[in-house]
């Protein structure tokens, strides 16, 4: 894509009119269309300004700036890179500082980077092969062999996660986001749309050996980050909606301290390939 069809098509899925974006930018719509004709060619600054201005991640921003001939100003850098290595020790520090509740840490495309010793609560029942490395978390959630047996209102919760993920899937059009998003929509059931349809910010209700678990999820981001593989990590943190719930994972973490009880600490730690480097969809479990 050349710069004049990349500065479009981003502004555009972003409803901006020429006269909103150069307000936004701080230059004139004349300046936009002439850049959208091909009839201008930006600087680099104005090509940040213009990335900015949109609110495009990282990687798109990078992208921009690619199409228009300048080199990439946002690094990529693996997280088993030293220079990374205090960012690695705050998400163990956050994961650990969750128990007794689950959470995870995703790339883009749903791998599992890390997880808390909670983890494997979500995971019972769930096919050898969905847990081997790389392990995908949306497949392992909607997989008629991963969590989707347990899950009481599936699906509401499989809308929620689909729908999450089409939203990401526009910024990746044709990509594996999208192969993951026709994958996972494949999974979920019809969910007709009511007059007492609330969307679905709902509970996850998962049947476990102890009871029900009614479960809520936050999500966080690395909102300064500049580097474009922090910028794409995704903690996503379970929260008892109930007492019950509170207290049944409460007493599984009681258990497996008395089972680890003398012996080294083995946290979980999947840790994925960046978007490019991931393994192609034949390769993964459960495609």
């Amino acid at each position: 894509m050349d710069f004049p069809q990349a500065l479009r098509e981003r502004r555009t899925r972003h409803h901006l009119s020429q006269l909103d974006l150069a307000i936004r930018a701080g230059t004139t719509q004349r300046h936009i269309s002439f850049m959208e004709s091909g009839r201008s060619a930006p600087g680099r600054s104005m090509v940040v300004r213009l990335a900015e201005s949109l609110e495009l991640p990282l990687r798109e921003r990078n992208g921009l700036l690619l199409a228009a001939g300048y080199a990439p100003v946002y690094p990529e850098t693996s997280l088993e890179d030293p220079a990374l290595a205090p960012v690695r020790a705050a998400l163990d520090h956050i994961l650990d500082g969750h128990l007794p509740y689950p959470a995870i840490v995703v790339d883009r495309y749903g791998f599992l980077v890390a997880a808390n010793a909670a983890f494997e609560v979500l995971c019972e029942g769930v096919a050898p092969e969905l847990l081997a490395p790389p392990v995908n978390a949306y497949r392992v959630a909607l997989h008629p062999r991963g969590m989707a047996p347990r899950i009481r209102n599936f699906a509401e919760w499989a809308g929620h996660i689909v729908e999450r993920l089409h939203q990401d899937s526009l910024r990746d059009p044709g990509g594996r986001l999208a192969d993951l998003h026709a994958e996972l929509r494949s999974y979920a059931p019809p969910s007709p749309v009511g007059p007492g349809h609330l969307g679905f910010a709902v509970p996850l209700r998962l049947a476990s050996e102890r009871g029900e678990l009614r479960l809520v999820t936050t999500v966080t981001t690395f909102a300064t980050a500049v580097d474009v593989t922090l910028s794409e990590l995704k903690l996503e943190a379970f929260l008892p909606a109930d007492q019950a719930t509170a207290a049944i994972l409460t007493a599984q973490a009681g258990e497996r301290g008395a089972e680890g009880a003398g012996r080294p600490d083995e946290r979980r730690r999947e840790t994925a390939q960046d978007g490019n480097d991931s393994p192609p969809a034949e390769e993964r479990p459960g495609v």
